[in-house]
């Protein structure tokens, strides 16, 4: 795994650099070691905590985090956990989907982890009507959902507006 670690704002030392290496290197065991992974680490500060975004491309999939503390090391321990337990949580998913492809490595399953199914527990379907994004936003805060599926009258393709947890929005455009 090559991690490459950027600082919005803050200055990457190397006791930070060794640190975030030791934790993010832990997860190395889930891959093979022919797969060429580069995990991309963003620090930045958000008032008085840091905050680590964590990004790990692969060829099968994409996993990220993202955590916030008041001191960064601890956020750093924190995004680590997240990442581990986003692996174990899906690993049977991952399994049963690239059983075929290289590069994912299943550690066995212990007694006190088990494989839970997803459940879809509601079906809604929707009308689309061509909307700008600022009624989009309306009808998602009318509808007390953190997305909004739309056909973006401004864009010529169906969109979802999100809230983002800074507390502003995010349009992702299906093209």
């Amino acid at each position: 795994m090559k991690i490459s670690i950027h600082g919005d704002h803050v200055k990457i030392t190397e006791a930070i650099k060794e640190y975030v290496e030791d934790k993010l290197g832990k997860l190395s065991k889930y891959f093979d070691d022919s797969m060429d992974i580069d995990v991309i680490v963003k620090v930045r500060l958000r008032g008085k905590e840091d905050i680590i975004e964590v990004t790990v491309p692969t060829k099968l999939f994409t996993l990220r985090a993202e955590a916030s503390h008041e001191d960064l090391y601890a956020a750093i321990d924190l995004v680590q956990k997240k990442l581990e337990t986003q692996i174990k949580k899906n690993k049977a998913k991952l399994a049963n989907r690239y059983k075929d492809k290289k590069g994912f490595v299943i550690l066995a399953e212990t007694e006190e982890e088990q494989e839970e199914e997803s459940q879809i527990v509601r079906r809604k379907e929707v009308e689309f009507k061509p909307m700008d994004e600022e009624e989009a936003i309306l009808q998602m805060e009318l509808s007390e959902h953190d997305f909004f599926v739309f056909k973006n009258s401004k864009e010529k393709c169906t969109s979802v507006v999100y809230k983002r947890k800074d507390g502003k929005y995010g349009i992702i455009n299906a093209r």
